[in-house]
C-alpha cells in the first residue's frame, strides 16, 4: 500500500559523531514487546560507546498506520533496507531471534545476530499457543486446521493477525547468509542473559543489554568500522 506515513524510528544519538549507526532489528511478533526494554537500554550503552543507535518500527508493528493482516515477510525486509538508504557511514545490523529473518537486504558494513531462529520454528510456537488457548476457552482446533483456516484468511496468533502470505513465508523462511556475520547464542559461551522472549511478560535485563552491546561494539572493531 501507498499513502501511510512513514513509521516511527527510535533513534539515540552518541554526543559526538557517531562511528557507526547500529540498526537494531528486534524479534517477531509478542517476542519484540518481550524484549524492547533491554533492546533500549542495549542502544543508550551503544550510544554511550559512540556509536548512534536506531530501532525501526515497520509496518504494522506498533503505531504504524499499516494493518499487520497486510504485511508479509517480504515487505517487511524492503521496508528494513529502506530505513538506512539515507543513513549516514556504516551501518551495522544488529538482530535477535526472528529479525534475523529479514536482516539480508539491508546495505550494512557487517551484521551481528542473537539466537537466530527460523521461520517454521517461530510458526510452530505461535500455532501451539493458540491451540492451548483454544482449549481453555472450550474450542476444539488443532495444528492441522490451523494451517488450514490460514490459507484463505488471516489468523490470529497471539494476538496478531496474520495474513495467509505471512504465514506461508514464516513457513519457509530461514536466515539468508550475509557476510561479514558474527552469531551468538544466548548464555555459556556467548551473551550473558535470559531468554527474555520466552517470559509471559515483557522484562529488562541491564546485565544483558551491557553484554550485547560490548560484543556488538568488538564486532564492530574487528570489522574495521570502528
Amino acid at each position: 500500500m501507498t499513502g501511510h506515513a512513514p513509521e516511527h524510528r527510535l533513534g539515540i544519538a552518541p554526543v559526538a559523531p557517531p562511528r557507526a549507526t547500529v540498526v537494531v532489528v528486534p524479534p517477531l511478533f509478542e517476542e519484540a514487546n518481550r524484549t524492547r526494554r533491554t533492546l533500549v537500554l542495549a542502544m543508550r550503552a551503544l550510544a554511550a560507546g559512540g556509536f548512534a543507535a536506531l530501532l525501526p518500527d515497520l509496518p504494522g508493528q506498533n503505531e504504524s498506520l499499516v494493518p499487520l493482516a497486510e504485511v508479509d515477510l517480504e515487505r517487511w525486509q524492503d521496508a528494513l533496507a529502506a530505513v538506512t538508504r539515507t543513513t549516514d557511514g556504516p551501518v551495522i545490523v544488529a538482530s535477535v531471534r526472528g529479525g534475523a529473518l529479514i536482516d539480508h537486504r539491508v546495505n550494512a558494513a557487517a551484521w551481528w545476530r542473537l539466537a537466530p531462529v527460523g521461520g517454521a520454528a517461530l510458526l510452530r510456537t505461535l500455532m501451539r499457543a493458540r491451540v492451548s488457548a483454544d482449549r481453555e476457552a472450550g474450542i476444539a482446533s488443532s495444528l492441522d486446521s490451523l494451517h488450514a483456516a490460514a490459507q484463505t484468511a488471516p489468523l490470529l496468533l497471539a494476538g496478531n493477525a496474520l495474513s495467509p502470505a505471512m504465514i506461508a513465508g514464516l513457513g519457509a523462511a530461514e536466515a539468508q547468509p550475509v557476510e561479514p556475520l558474527r552469531s551468538v547464542a544466548l548464555g555459556e559461551g556467548g551473551i550473558a542473559g535470559t531468554p527474555l522472549w520466552l517470559r509471559a511478560e515483557p522484562g529488562e535485563d541491564a546485565v544483558m543489554a551491557q553484554a550485547i552491546a560490548a560484543d556488538i561494539a568488538a564486532w564492530s572493531r574487528s570489522c574495521g568500522i570502528s
